[in-house]
């Protein structure tokens, strides 16, 4: 037996090379490694790098049910090597496995990242044999041993987060005990198996329309926590479950029994699982965020956009409502401009002349729209200091589009034989080279004949497990069009390196890394309440870097100043997608929107390096109040909502400054009570009536 111990950026990291040459992950964790926490009846029974299940082969053992342990041959797959190197983004592990069987081996990836606590894990297959073999499941992670920590019960101890996603109602976190998620023992002091697991899963194209692409896992009687994300644009499982005593969690992109993925592997072909990024954290929630948030701007693409954050202005909600014309454009174009917006965005129907939902797919502007041509109102814009951008859902071609029946079925998504239907939209390959070009001239017309420098790249159906054209699978088939789908993303951004993409799927219902490493903007929601949207602002930092989180700041034509305030708080910690009738806004509304947006520029440079925390926890749309924390070299930012209840709100605000200064940086006009109390570093805050919002500043003073 042979231990490999590592310890890098805070993460403890220990293997074990057994006497039978099998490798097993024996630790990962802020925390040290303990020998006595190593329990198991069976020795380190489980604790396998990496899981690999093919077809055709036994899964002996334990009763797994649809538990992915004891996967064939992954249970049986033997060391052969260790790779231990440094790049440019920091330490490097390469463990290769080989299954003698069947000729398949493994290389289980960790790339860590200078600076963070986190790595990023991956798998490749490589089929060294002579005969074909079909994959149904590869895992990314795989870690047991989550909960050995500690003296409590696991029951007593762990602590489960998961990040539900809705339309209108994203990012809703949950933590559940693990009796909570059915994982709870019916007798602590002996241990029984279970054939019961707590998957969280995606099947489709919209990554998070049930679940963001992530999760957390506290053991709260130590202090130590797991973030996770799957960094991936389609379907995705993670799940926890128990063996042999303890408690293990998988991470993995698309799989046969969940969304109808396999792939045969012949000889001499390869297959690399999705991308996944996990961090390890003394502490809890607010410290595993921050963590996240850092690596997460280390693997994004560089970028202008995520540094200047510049204010965009989008015609759609509670504004247009996707009906743009010359006419209605240029009185929104010069209020926007009067209040300081850097970006216009032009949103859906500009290219069709009446009902534009099932004609989308050529993107030729409208005339009866834009009597003057759209190339009119881009030049407006230009002439009013901003930089033009335009609505586009590239990915479908409307059943009704004039070239869609001319097209091969090989453009599109087709299962038994037809043709994929979603919303009287077809679904297109991007495999397809003809598809890809289409889509290129598209992007290229609107840069060179418009001006255009921001796309608000939109995805509004879900063409379900995939396509079985030129596919081994429907979930194969899915897999590759969404590779293809981010190769075609990178080489517009190789082409335009300006361009500003937008990352929309109904507003944030595709919110995963696979895309965000890319895009430098996601939108967070279609939300058209201002007072529910600020739980959806207020939660969009635990997933979405913050200087890529669009927040939508839409001034009613019928409110008062505190509904302004209240709009605008909503975005100016995270990016401010600004909409609203602004030219039909009293003076003195409009200037609050402008103060709000100049507040902002004062402020977005400390943004693009603040992490996220939770003075109040997560917010959820039935809390009175919400609180969102930006930590700053030497100061702190904090956004207030109050939308029912009490007057009054005590905020714990974690700090180590030695003399704390609180300034309220927006409205100006601020009458409301505040008090900051060094002894137990507390914010205490009076707002006199319900759906109010304030942004305080905490500094430390030399």
């Amino acid at each position: 037996m042979k231990r490999i111990q590592i310890f890098e950026n805070g993460i403890n990291v220990v293997f074990e090379i057994t006497d039978e040459k099998m490798i097993k992950l024996l630790h990962f964790s802020a925390l040290p490694f303990d020998e006595s926490t190593m329990t198991l009846r069976t020795g380190n029974a489980g604790f396998n790098l990496v899981e690999l299940q093919v077809s055709g082969i036994d899964r002996p053992g334990e009763r797994h049910g649809n538990k992915y342990i004891i996967t064939a041959p992954g249970y049986r797959l033997k060391y052969k090597d260790f790779k231990d190197t440094n790049n440019a983004l920091g330490r490097k592990l390469e463990i290769i496995c080989f299954d003698e069987e069947t000729g398949l081996e493994t290389v289980s990836h960790m790339q860590f990242y200078t600076g963070t606590r986190a790595v990023r894990v991956w798998t490749d297959i490589n089929n060294s044999g002579t005969e074909n073999w079909t994959l149904e499941y590869v895992s990314s992670f795989s870690l047991t041993g989550i909960e050995k920590e500690g003296l409590l019960p696991q029951d007593e101890k762990m602590r489960v987060g998961i990040c539900h996603n809705s339309w209108q109602r994203e990012l809703q976190w949950q933590f559940y005990s693990l009796e909570q998620a059915g994982l709870g023992q019916s007798q602590p002091t002996e241990w029984q198996h279970s054939s019961k697991v707590l998957g969280v899963t995606n099947v489709g194209n919209w990554s998070s329309k049930e679940y963001i692409p992530m999760g957390y896992l506290e053991n709260t009687e130590v202090g130590g926590a797991l973030m996770w994300q799957i960094e991936h644009n389609g379907s995705w499982h993670w799940e926890i479950s128990d063996r042999e005593g303890h408690l293990y969690l998988q991470l993995s992109g698309p799989s046969e029994i969940e969304s109808h993925w396999s792939k045969n592997l012949k000889p001499g072909e390869s297959f690399r699982s999705v991308y996944c990024g996990v961090c390890a954290v003394s502490g809890g929630f607010d410290e595993a965020v921050a963590e996240m948030t850092r690596y997460r701007r280390l693997i994004r693409r560089k970028n202008r956009d995520n540094t200047k954050l510049p204010v965009i202005f989008n015609d759609y909600m509670n504004c247009l409502w996707a009906d743009p014309t010359t006419e209605k454009e240029l009185p929104l174009i010069d209020a926007a401009a009067e209040v300081g917006c850097e970006y216009f965005c032009i949103d859906a129907g500009w290219y069709a002349d009446d009902v534009w939902w099932d004609w989308v797919g050529e993107w030729q502007e409208s005339r009866k729209r834009f009597p003057n041509g759209l190339r009119e109102v881009t030049d407006y814009i230009r002439k009013k200091g901003m930089i033009p951008g335009v609505w586009l859902e590239i990915e479908v071609m409307g059943i009704k589009c004039p070239i869609a029946d001319r097209l091969p079925d090989e453009w599109f998504f087709v299962r038994h034989g037809k043709r994929v239907f979603d919303r009287s939209r077809y679904q297109l390959d991007f495999r397809v080279p003809a598809v890809r070009k289409h889509c290129d001239a598209v992007v290229d017309r609107l840069i060179n004949e418009y001006g255009v420098g921001y796309i608000k790249m939109d995805y509004n159906i879900e063409p379900g497990i995939g396509t079985e054209n030129n596919a081994d699978s429907f979930g194969d088939g899915l897999l590759e069009h969404e590779r293809a789908y981010l190769a075609w993303l990178d080489g517009v951004f190789e082409r335009h390196p300006k361009l500003i993409v937008e990352n929309c799927s109904s507003g944030g219902l595709r919110m995963d890394y696979a895309l965000l490493s890319r895009c430098s903007i996601q939108s967070t929601s279609d939300q058209d309440d201002y007072r529910r949207y600020a739980t959806i602002a207020a939660n969009a930092p635990s997933a979405v870097c913050p200087e890529q989180a669009a927040v939508w700041s839409y001034p009613l034509e019928t409110g008062d100043r505190e509904e302004v305030v209240f709009n605008m708080v909503n975005a100016m910690l995270l990016r401010v997608h600004q909409s609203g009738h602004l030219a039909r806004l009293e003076a003195e509304r409009r200037a609050l929107v402008k103060e709000g947006i100049d507040v902002y520029k004062s402020i977005r440079g400390d943004i693009v390096n603040g992490v996220p925390f939770y003075p109040l926890g997560v917010s959820k749309f039935s809390d009175n109040w919400s609180a969102l924390g930006l930590r700053c070299d030497g100061r702190i930012y904090l956004a207030v909502w109050r939308r029912e209840g009490s007057d009054n709100c005590i905020i714990p605000i974690d700090n180590d400054f030695n003399d704390v200064k609180v300034n309220c940086i927006y409205p100006s006009y601020n009458e409301e009570k505040f008090a900051y109390n060094p002894n137990n570093r507390t914010l205490s805050l009076r707002l006199s009536r319900p759906n109010m919002a304030r942004l305080f500043v905490l500094e430390e003073q030399s």
